[in-house]
């Protein structure tokens, strides 16, 4: 019977990455038509200082995923009908950073807040004119510190990566994305980021790969899920060259072809916005393959009101956000966002 699983799983991987071709999915203005009225869901719920809540109180991580919305679909800072909502999101978020370049207090979400904050005001500074980003520059500068300081840098099977606070001593492959994300926009506008953290970081993701599954789980040794495989995939899609359409990377994603998205599982957003961008970074038919499934369970799972709704304490907020930029990764506004084509074939 093993034998037998792993050969179906080889027939599948070879499916994957041999045929070429970009599926078509839902008509463009389905996937359109769904995001806008995200956005405008989004845009009511957004406070009067520019924050966005979760679980009752405003957040600066929500907030800049809701901010980051917006600008996947195209509306940046000072252009467009939603120029004040982009602009008073990232002021506030602005205004949450504490002297030391800390996004949040001591606690259970301290470095979730961190790299979500930083990743954002990173792809704002490429995506916005010269007078923004020379504001912002100084403070994602003390940002990223915060997340190097972080870094786990003992000799266990945690080194190179994070947990949920500065001074945890284990961590996990979900706060580690984050923090990866981040580190990967802030080198991309020229934050000083040694690549020997980048390189420890993905020593600790491969800690988190089951080879005999080809998934990637929360921890070392523990149950492989699709959250943690997207995460995995995605950081080694990002975070090198010699790691880019990697054996790991393609059965990842294959795992992510056996394993599709259900909205009744847990992280059922965060397992969206993690697979969606690793998928796309693979391309050809593991892009094929889960763009229509991907579509599919959003744009049914969308609510009147165009929002999207969970019974995570995260709230609908979150959960619109995270949808949003889940479908429009294949816009390619944001910067994260980009892939490398030289290998695929030409579109027809």
């Amino acid at each position: 019977m093993l034998n037998l699983l792993r050969v179906g799983g080889a027939v599948l991987l070879g499916l994957l990455v041999a045929s070429p071709g970009l599926a078509q999915g839902p008509p463009k203005d389905k996937l359109t038509e769904s995001v806008d009225r995200g956005l405008v869901f989004l845009a009511l719920l957004q406070e009067k200082d520019g924050a966005w809540q979760s679980g009752g109180v405003k957040h600066p991580a929500v907030s800049s995923l809701a901010v980051m919305a917006f600008l996947s679909a195209g509306h940046v800072p000072g252009e467009g009908p939603y120029r004040e909502t982009v602009e008073k999101g990232i002021r506030w978020v602005l205004s949450q950073q504490q002297a030391n370049g800390s996004f949040g207090f001591a606690g259970f979400d301290e470095m979730y807040k961190q790299g979500i904050c930083t990743m954002m005001l990173c792809e704002v500074v490429a995506m916005s004119d010269a007078k923004i980003a020379k504001e912002i520059k100084p403070k994602l500068e003390l940002a990223v510190k915060v997340i190097l300081q972080a870094q786990r840098g003992d000799a266990t099977v945690f080194n190179g990566g994070w947990r949920y606070q500065r001074d945890s001593f284990d961590a996990d492959l979900s706060v580690t994305g984050w923090q990866l994300l981040a580190l990967r926009s802030a080198r991309n506008i020229g934050c000083d980021v040694p690549a020997e953290r980048i390189e420890r970081a993905m020593k600790f993701v491969m800690q988190c790969r089951e080879p005999r599954g080809g998934g990637f789980c929360y921890m070392p040794g523990t149950m492989l899920t699709t959250a943690c495989t997207g995460t995995g995939v995605l950081a080694l899609e990002l975070c090198g060259k010699d790691r880019h359409h990697s054996p790991e990377a393609l059965q990842g994603g294959a795992y992510l072809i056996r394993n599709p998205l259900q909205p009744q599982q847990v992280h059922f957003y965060y397992s969206a916005y993690y697979a969606s961008q690793a998928m796309f970074q693979l391309g050809n038919n593991y892009w094929n393959i889960f763009r229509p499934q991907l579509h599919k369970v959003l744009l049914e799972s969308q609510q009147r009101n165009g929002g999207w709704i969970t019974n995570e304490p995260t709230g609908a907020n979150y959960s619109t956000a995270m949808a949003i930029l889940a479908l429009t990764v294949e816009y390619r506004y944001l910067p994260i966002y980009q892939r490398n084509e030289e290998n695929e074939p030409a579109r027809k």
